[in-house]
C-alpha cells in the first residue's frame, strides 16, 4: 500500500476507511528520510510531480537550492560552486537547449524556518567569484538561516513548439563540508509572467536528490522526461 502523508508528518498510524468499516493499523508507519538531510529541509528527497502542467504553459526555468548543515563541524566555512547551469528540453524527439550559462546567476535568500515560509519574500543573494570570474560561489556558510535559491542569469525560455515529452536541468557544481545542492525546474504560463504564489503562473516539475559534498567536480541533474508526459 502506498500513502501519501502531510509534509511534516515524522510517525503515525494508517486508517483505511472502506465501504464496509473503518480500520486503523495496531502499529504507527515510520518515515525514514536520509539522515544526510536536515530535518528542517522541506523535500528531503528527489521527486517528478505526476500532474503535468497545464497545455497553456509555455515556458520553464531551471532553479537550484543550496543551504548549509549546521550539524557539520566548519560549517561556517561551507560553499558551492557553481560552474554552469543548463536546460534542455526533448520535443518532437529532439533534445533542444534553452539554457546554457556559466559565471553568472541569478536568485535570492529566502526563509529556511519555516522552509521558504513568505512565499517571494527574499534577501538579495551575494554572489562571489573565482579568479577568472568564471565560477560563482555561494557562500552558504555565512547565511545559514536561508535557503540559497538560485537560477539562470539569461531570460526565461520559451518551450518550442511541438510534442514536449519533458526537460532535463544539469547544474555542474562543487559542493564543500557542510553544504548540499538540490536542482530542479518550473513549468511557467509564458517567459514574462511573473511569479504568483501557489497554483498561479508557475508549476513546479520536480527536485533531484539532495548532492552531497565532495572534493570533485559533480553534474547535478533532474529530468521529468518519461514522467508526468509519458
Amino acid at each position: 500500500m502506498i500513502a501519501l502523508v502531510p509534509r511534516w508528518v515524522a510517525e503515525d498510524r494508517i486508517t483505511v476507511v472502506t465501504p464496509h468499516g473503518r480500520s486503523t493499523s495496531p502499529v504507527a508507519f515510520l518515515v525514514r528520510n536520509d539522515a544526510r538531510v536536515p530535518d528542517d529541509v522541506g523535500w528531503k528527497g528527489g521527486y517528478v510531480n505526476p500532474v503535468p502542467p497545464p497545455w497553456q504553459f509555455h515556458s520553464v526555468l531551471l532553479w537550484g537550492i543550496a543551504i548549509a548543515d549546521t550539524r557539520v563541524a566548519g560549517f561556517e566555512s561551507a560553499k558551492v560552486e557553481i560552474a554552469s547551469v543548463r536546460l534542455s528540453c526533448r520535443v518532437d524527439g529532439k533534445d533542444i537547449t534553452l539554457n546554457d550559462d556559466s559565471g553568472s546567476l541569478r536568485g535570492g535568500l529566502y526563509l529556511r524556518h519555516p522552509w521558504f515560509a513568505r512565499g517571494n519574500f527574499h534577501d538579495t543573494m551575494p554572489f562571489d567569484y573565482d579568479s577568472n570570474h568564471e565560477i560563482v560561489i555561494l557562500h552558504v556558510g555565512e547565511r545559514t538561516d536561508r535557503v540559497w535559491h538560485f537560477w539562470p542569469p539569461s531570460p526565461r525560455p520559451t518551450i518550442p513548439p511541438g510534442k514536449l515529452e519533458g526537460c532535463t536541468v544539469r547544474v555542474r557544481a562543487r559542493i564543500s563540508s557542510g553544504a548540499l545542492l538540490q536542482v530542479g525546474m518550473d513549468y511557467w504560463r509564458d517567459s514574462k509572467v511573473p511569479w504568483a504564489g501557489s497554483d498561479g503562473n508557475n508549476h513546479e516539475a520536480g527536485a533531484s536528490n539532495w548532492y552531497l559534498p565532495s572534493s570533485e567536480w559533480q553534474e547535478a541533474s533532474f529530468t521529468d522526461i518519461g514522467g508526468p508526459f509519458k
